[in-house]
């Protein structure tokens, strides 16, 4: 493979569609807005984008077991809001998967998919326009249907 140098026209095309896809993430990915870690409870509560809230025992979360209260305190929302970071113990945490981890990986899961099928793409608009000209979606083999 030849290495080139991309254009202009190609960059802006590509920070563009990154862009869009951040947005889309943005939109159905959970994202923390604020954490603390309370001494009194021992749990750290997480603020979600969408303003719901989670809290769990913060000696839960691996790496976190052999902190003290002080290091604890320290907790950091990420940039993007992916995670949740203490810089003095080099750890990190993802949103997701600490919800995966206390609220039950299914359920989570479901509805990430479920709002993720919301999504819009040319290629399922595609699909759809095929699919509908040959009379609608492929009926599941005999196989998934015994399920």
């Amino acid at each position: 493979m030849r290495n080139r140098t991309a254009t202009d026209a190609e960059i802006l095309a590509q920070i563009t569609g990154a862009r869009e896809r951040g947005r889309r993430a943005r939109a159905v990915e959970p994202r923390a807005k604020s954490a603390r870690y309370s001494r009194v409870t021992g749990r750290l509560t997480v603020t979600l984008t969408n303003n719901a809230i989670f809290g769990f025992p913060a000696k839960l979360a691996p790496g976190l077991d052999n902190a003290s209260e002080a290091q604890l305190a320290k907790v950091e929302v990420s940039p993007s809001g992916e995670g949740l970071l203490w810089p003095d113990i080099d750890a990190d945490l993802s949103v997701a998967g600490m919800l995966r981890a206390m609220l039950g990986g299914k359920a989570v899961m479901r509805e990430l998919g479920r709002s993720g099928g919301l999504a819009r793409s040319q290629a399922k608009a595609a699909a759809a326009r095929s699919n509908g000209a040959r009379g609608g979606r492929p009926r599941a083999s005999k196989r998934q249907n015994r399920r």
